[in-house]
C-alpha cells in the first residue's frame, strides 16, 4: 500500500515542480527583458526583442545622469528617505498598537479593533482630496513629510502584527517583566520587539516596496523637481516629447529604481518564511 501511494504521488510531484518552474520563469523573464533593454539603444529596442545584451549600458547610464530635467540622484535620495521612514514608522507603531490591544483589557478594546479594520477597507483615493487640503493647511505641501508620516497609522500592518503577536507572545512573559519592575515601554522595546522581529522584517519589506513604488500621493503633494521621488521621475521621462523620447533611458531608470528593492529584499528575505508561518499558526 505504501509503495502504491508513493508511486501515485510521483506524477503529482512532477506536475507541481513543472508549474513552479513555469511560474518562476514568468517572474524572472520580465526582469531579464528589463536588464537586456537597459543595455540597448533606442533604435535597437525599436527593432524588436533580443536575448543578447546590447552595448549601450554605459551610454544609457550617462544619459540618465546627464538629464537636467530628471534629477535621478535626488530622486533616489528622496525615495530612500520616504521608503525607509515609512517602513520604520509603520512597523514600529503598528507593533505597538497590536501589543496594546493584545496585552491590555479595556472597555473599548473590541470597538477599537473594529474601527481599525474599517479604516483598512477605505481606499486611498477616497480620502485623497481631504488629505491634500489638510497637508496644505499644515504648510507641509511640497515636502517629504506627508509621504511617510501617515505610515504611523497602517491598518494592514497592524492586522498582521496582531495575528502574529497572538501566536508568539505569551502574556505570562509580560506579567513576569512587570513583576520584575520593568516599565511598559521598556517591556515593549526589550522583550516584545525581539520576539516580533520576523513579522517586523516581513512587513518592513512590504512597506518599503509599497512606499518606493507609490506614485499617487507624491504626485499630488510634490511639485518641486528636486523633491520628487523615482516613480514621478520615471513617469516624467516616459511622457517626454516624442522626438526626445529614449527607451534606453527609460529602461535604465527603471533598472536603477528596482536595485534598492532587491537589496532590501535580499537583506530581510530570510525572515519571510518564518514570519508568515509563525504569524499564521496559533499555538
Amino acid at each position: 500500500m505504501r509503495e502504491a501511494k508513493e508511486k501515485s504521488s510521483v506524477p503529482f510531484t512532477v506536475f507541481a515542480h513543472i508549474v513552479l518552474i513555469f511560474l518562476a520563469f514568468l517572474c524572472l523573464f520580465f526582469f531579464y527583458i528589463l536588464i537586456i533593454n537597459a543595455t540597448r539603444s533606442h533604435s535597437a529596442i525599436q527593432k524588436g526583442f533580443s536575448f543578447i545584451p546590447g552595448k549601450s549600458l554605459v551610454v544609457n547610464f550617462k544619459h540618465v545622469l546627464a538629464d537636467a530635467n530628471i534629477p535621478v540622484l535626488s530622486g533616489i535620495k528622496n525615495s530612500l528617505i520616504v521608503s525607509s521612514c515609512s517602513a520604520a514608522l509603520s512597523t514600529y507603531f503598528s507593533a505597538m498598537t497590536a501589543y496594546g490591544l493584545y496585552a491590555y483589557d479595556f472597555k473599548l478594546k473590541r470597538p477599537a479593533f473594529i474601527f481599525i479594520m474599517l479604516i483598512l477597507s477605505m481606499p486611498t483615493q477616497v480620502s485623497a482630496l481631504g488629505f491634500v487640503r489638510l497637508v496644505t493647511k499644515m504648510h507641509m505641501i511640497n515636502t517629504l513629510w506627508p509621504l511617510f508620516l501617515p505610515a504611523i497609522a497602517s491598518p494592514a500592518v497592524f492586522y498582521f502584527m496582531y495575528s502574529y503577536i497572538q501566536s508568539s507572545l505569551p502574556l505570562d512573559l509580560v506579567e513576569a517583566a512587570r513583576i520584575d519592575g520593568c516599565g511598559e515601554f521598556k517591556t515593549f522595546n526589550r522583550i516584545v520587539l525581539p520576539i516580533m522581529k520576523p513579522a517586523i522584517a516581513v512587513q518592513a519589506i512590504f512597506a518599503f516596496v509599497s512606499s518606493w513604488n507609490n506614485y499617487f500621493i507624491p504626485a499630488l503633494v510634490i511639485s518641486d523637481n528636486k523633491k520628487k521621488t523615482l516613480p514621478i521621475l520615471i513617469a516624467a521621462l516616459r511622457s517626454a516629447d516624442f522626438l526626445k523620447f529614449d527607451m534606453g533611458k527609460v529602461y535604465m531608470l527603471i533598472t536603477i529604481a528596482i536595485v534598492p528593492i532587491i537589496i532590501v529584499y535580499l537583506f530581510l528575505s530570510r525572515y519571510i518564511v518564518d514570519g508568515v508561518t509563525l504569524g499564521g499558526v496559533k499555538e
